[in-house]
């Protein structure tokens, strides 16, 4: 029986803000020193599949470079390994993917060529740890052309899935892709599928006669209940979808309570990544570490308290961080607190700067649906000056340099700090300029004139 995984890494994940704007969504740091992607990849090498592909779309230059040829995973092999599948233009293709089915339509030839029997579909942005040998004995257990891998969500949770419905021998005979209305039942599919190669084949090329844009919960699952044995595979252990900031943010730092639902350490169960040759983490005499992640290369003059921080960051004398995701290669200053934030790569926080400040929620006023639980977002090479307070909920976009926030001594809750731009709420107070810096910027004007 030969099995091919594989792992749809495509995805915008535009919920996610600037940690995914100029990335895929599954290369997105996490844990400290791994990347999303790398627990769907762990899961197929602890599963002994060693036949991986991984179908990229939206900005994969950094996903390309993190996965190389595979080496960290022992997937660089000439029997099997890592392929990356990206959306091509040639005579009567239809360049870029259109749904997730789509894009694995447009790679049939690629399971043809490998003799697949069985292919498992796998979702690059999930975090979970799953040796797929289990479900794989399900699906010939059953007999199926289909599986899906499902769990219980809490109702309140139901319309973010494809929820369905099974008989007591658990073959699924309802599906609903993200129902409005809470009545369908808690079932959820984890967006985990094994298919029979020859099954899937031909659904995909009867369907894509009908619907170009094919999707597996719209198009491709609903249609195989009617005509073919598809059956759910029960799980029962830790999986998360950390598809939005709230829920990326939670989920690092749950990772730091000592009853860490997701076990890192298992020797029997090893999540594998590329990881960089950093030195070891140095702590110094006034430093302290309490109920943190710390990855190697950090240096930690301030206090630490229940965060993550990836590779290099440095925490200067006398800087505070708390409830925060810190990204690699982040300077915090003298001084400086970081309270509730994530903070992307490369970032530097000015001495006495105070990011997090008050307790005031206002939503975004940009992405009030998207930042509204009082997490503020730093983009990627973000530079804050020196004191400069910066409140919750607030989205500083990549690549803000110091002369953005000129004028400002504080930025409210809710507001967005943008190269060139300060988007504030209307129900702010009034914020008043620094004086130094309209001082500051007052004696540039004269000289210039």
């Amino acid at each position: 029986m030969r099995v091919v995984a594989m792992i749809m890494a495509g995805g915008e994940g535009s919920r996610l803000t600037v940690f995914s704007a100029h990335r895929a969504k599954p290369s997105v740091p996490f844990a400290g020193k791994y990347r999303i992607i790398d627990f769907p990849l762990s899961n197929c090498i602890n599963s002994q599949i060693y036949d991986v592909a991984i179908l990229t779309q939206y900005r994969p230059h950094s996903l390309n470079e993190h996965i190389g040829i595979g080496k960290p995973w022992d997937l660089d092999r000439v029997r099997g390994g890592v392929r990356l599948l990206q959306p091509y233009l040639a005579r009567g293709s239809q360049g870029w993917y259109q749904g997730t089915a789509d894009a694995v339509y447009q790679n049939l030839d690629y399971l043809f060529n490998r003799d697949a029997d069985l292919v498992i579909i796998l979702s690059g942005d999930h975090i979970y740890k799953m040796d797929y040998r289990e479900m794989i004995a399900h699906h010939e257990e059953k007999d199926a052309d289909l599986t899906v891998a499902v769990m219980n969500v809490p109702l309140e949770e139901t319309d973010r899935f494809g929820i369905m419905t099974t008989n007591k021998n658990e073959r699924i005979t309802e599906f609903h892709e993200k129902p409005k209305k809470r009545d369908k039942g808690t079932l959820a599919s984890m967006g985990i599928y094994i298919f029979d190669v020859d099954t899937l084949a031909r659904r995909l090329q009867q369907e894509h006669e009908l619907e170009p844009n094919l999707d597996f919960g719209n198009h491709i699952i609903p249609g195989m209940i009617e005509r073919d044995k598809v059956y759910a595979y029960q799980f029962d252990d830790y999986w998360v979808d950390v598809g939005t900031v709230d829920a990326y943010w939670q989920t690092s730092l749950e990772l730091c309570d000592p009853d860490s639902p997701l076990n890192l350490w298992d020797p029997n169960f090893v999540i594998r990544t590329r990881s960089q040759e950093r030195p070891p983490v140095r702590c110094s005499a006034q430093g302290q570490v309490i109920r943190s992640l710390v990855s190697n290369g950090c240096v930690i003059h301030g206090r630490v308290e229940h965060s993550v921080l990836s590779p290099g960051v440095y925490v200067s004398p006398g800087a505070v961080v708390q409830e925060s995701v810190i990204m690699n290669d982040t300077w915090i200053g003298p001084g400086a607190i970081v309270e509730r934030a994530v903070v992307d790569k490369q970032v530097m926080i000015g001495s006495g700067a105070q990011i997090g400040y008050g307790d005031d929620l206002i939503p975004n006023q940009l992405l009030p649906d998207k930042l509204d639980t009082g997490i503020t977002v730093i983009g990627k090479g973000a530079h804050l000056p020196a004191n400069i307070r910066i409140g919750r909920n607030v989205l500083v976009q990549t690549g803000v340099d110091e002369d953005d926030a000129a004028g400002y001594d504080c930025i409210p809750s809710g507001s967005t700090l943008a190269p060139g731009k300060v988007d504030i709420p209307q129900s702010s107070p009034p914020v008043t300029p620094s004086p130094t810096l309209d001082g500051e910027i007052e004696a540039a004007e004269e000289k210039t004139t």
